[in-house]
């Protein structure tokens, strides 16, 4: 395969104390990768780098939401497959060894599960603290205990957190995002890791069988975890976990306070991002 066409790449400023949710919202938006460059004391420098497409500045001036400037770069034409591939190294997250779908017969860790992913632009490759966080998450509650055998991952992104659940034993998954791209990398996950996913287009308000689940993921931003409260606890049956990520340390006690009502809550911590469980009625 020759060189492919050069994504389009940005120059992001935002003030430094908003340096971490910047990151949040440029992930979310579907960044293929983020260099931080040296800057003042008051500010902080990103280049950004997306995959060209239709009114890509005007998306991201949306995602950004009046945080910061986006500023278009000229990017050299290079083959952004093989740069990709040279950076992104198998890791190990508890039991799980997730590997590039390029070096999946590689040998992986005795006693491992191996979490093929395709880096691309849907969000989550494991990479991420927040990710990781929910992988912990989803095996601490896994094999599922008796009777129980329904998860639904909500804004699924790359569906890796689906998939790793159906690895874990999760006989109904449920994958849902309002990106049809996300879905359709979900759906290039579960092909990738020979796992059946139930995915479905649409967002948080969207019909969902209402307390029929025995997990629900939600691994969004803090302001959706928030403002979608109430439709995120309600798929859930009673005595069900959420599990609740996306989020900064410094979101925590906004989001506990959200989902405050609804049960009994532990939160885990990985550097700077956070992840809250809530058991739904205790």
């Amino acid at each position: 395969m020759g060189p492919q066409k050069s994504p389009r790449a940005f120059r992001i400023r935002v003030g430094r104390a908003d340096s971490d949710l910047a990151v949040a919202l440029l992930h979310e938006a579907g960044t293929l990768g983020l260099e931080e460059l040296p800057s003042g004391d008051k500010e902080t420098v990103f280049t950004a780098y997306f995959q060209d497409s239709p009114g890509i500045e005007d998306a991201l001036a949306i995602a950004l939401g009046g945080l910061g400037h986006a500023e278009a770069l000229a990017v050299p034409e290079v083959d952004w497959v093989a740069r990709v591939r040279e950076g992104f190294q198998p890791i190990a997250c508890g039991s799980f060894w997730i590997v590039p779908s390029w070096q999946s017969r590689a040998p992986s860790p005795p006693g491992s599960l191996l979490l093929r992913v395709d880096p691309g632009r849907a969000f989550g490759t494991g990479t991420h603290e927040t990710t990781r966080l929910c992988l912990r998450a989803i095996e601490a509650l896994s094999p599922p205990p008796p009777g129980a055998f329904r998860l639904l991952d909500l804004g699924t992104g790359s569906g890796i957190l689906a998939v790793a659940a159906a690895l874990l034993g999760w006989r109904s998954v449920v994958a849902l995002d309002v990106d049809p791209e996300a879905i359709e990398s979900a759906r290039n996950h579960a092909r990738l890791n020979e796992v059946t996913l139930s995915l479905v287009l649409g967002d948080l308000g969207d019909a969902i069988a209402k307390g029929s689940f025995d997990v629900v993921v939600a691994n969004i931003t803090a302001p959706l975890l928030v403002s979608h409260a109430a439709s995120v606890a309600s798929a859930a049956k009673k005595g069900a976990t959420l599990v609740l990520s996306g989020l900064l340390t410094s979101d925590l006690p906004e989001v506990e306070t959200a989902y405050a009502a609804f049960g009994a809550q532990s939160a885990e911590t990985d550097g700077e991002w956070a992840s809250v469980m809530v058991r739904v009625g205790a």
